[in-house]
């Protein structure tokens, strides 16, 4: 079929990694960049957005949040009579965000359990799908700069003392490297490199670091049930090992112990990486495993081929309910 990708544009962005996944199904497909038409067109972009889309005759526009940038008149015009779907990767539920689900009728979220919490708001369908690995973009990087080498890395934003727990408890066990942007206000005592972290970079960091961190952001999301960051997806797409926080359900996607490790306390997170870095055959296996299995279940292709198909991702058994 033919497929347009309406949101933010850009080589690293995740609608690149949507639209090169319907490519790689064998569908036609478009990109149109909502910010950058917004960006330079000003008042017309709203008609231009539009146009791009309605002259390439979509039968189905898959929309990111960025796509309510083209306004609700136009966005009713262009997808009359044509399937569309939302896919929406964050948490909060936003009036912006709740408003273009309600406008297109098909929500899709990447924790399932902000699924009811979207029907009660009045879409009429609504979906889980998380997010995935993109084979073109997150591949194991060939070498590191000798500055990026390691114990242990974390990439994420700075501004959410949430995770200053789990950075402190790694830091204070192993050569640790935080990297991203708002890390101004951080503890002195965290190990802040920074610098921005994209495409070849990222890689590197990872292949970099004997251990790639994951940690939350909020209160909120150590309870959503089976709600995977896409820094998870990118480390095992990339080869890294990933230690990450355990949320219900979550192993799902994948096994601890078998493609990545799991933790549930900041205790916990500094005892794994000191046992993980006294054994590295064990924590090379794993990458690998994870990696390998990344590939075989979690692509963008096998997410975006539900999403066309009007299909939920399917948990082994009901995820747990939220609070």
């Amino acid at each position: 079929m033919r497929v347009v990708v309406l949101g933010a544009g850009g080589l690293r962005k995740t609608e690149a990694s949507i639209a090169r996944a319907a490519r790689r199904l064998g569908h036609e497909c478009r990109l149109v960049n909502a910010v950058t038409w917004t960006r330079y067109a000003g008042p017309f972009a709203p008609r231009a957005i539009r146009y791009a889309v309605e002259s390439y005759d979509p039968d189905f526009v898959v929309l990111t949040r960025h796509a309510i940038l083209a306004g609700e008149t136009e966005l009713q015009g262009l997808l009359r009579g044509r399937r569309a779907a939302f896919w929406y990767f964050d948490l909060p539920l936003k009036p912006a965000v709740l408003a273009l689900a309600r406008l297109v009728g098909s929500l899709y979220v990447t924790s399932p359990g902000q699924v009811e919490r979207y029907r009660a708001a009045g879409v009429a369908e609504v979906r889980f799908l998380p997010q995935g690995v993109d084979p073109a973009r997150d591949r194991p990087a060939r070498s590191s700069p000798p500055d990026f080498v390691c114990d242990a890395s974390f990439v994420g934003s700075g501004q959410y003392p949430h995770r200053y727990a789990v950075l402190r408890a790694v830091g204070a066990a192993c050569r640790l490297q935080i990297r991203g942007p708002g890390w101004e206000a951080a503890p002195t005592e965290l190990a802040v490199a920074g610098g921005p972290v994209h495409g070849r970079r990222l890689r590197q960091v990872i292949r970099g670091a004997a251990i790639s961190l994951g940690a939350n952001a909020t209160p909120e999301q150590d309870r959503e049930p089976a709600s995977a960051s896409n820094r998870m997806w990118r480390i095992l797409g990339c080869g890294g090992f990933y230690l990450g926080q355990h949320v219900p359900d979550i192993e799902a996607f994948a096994a601890d112990g078998r493609h990545c490790a799991w933790y549930r306390s900041a205790e916990q997170a500094a005892e794994l990486a000191v046992h993980y870095l006294a054994h590295p055959d064990e924590r090379r296996c794993i990458a690998e495993a994870g990696r390998a299995h990344a590939l075989e279940h979690h692509t963008y292709a096998h997410r975006l081929e539900l999403l066309l198909a009007g299909r939920s991702y399917q948990l082994p058994h009901p995820p747990h309910t939220s609070v």
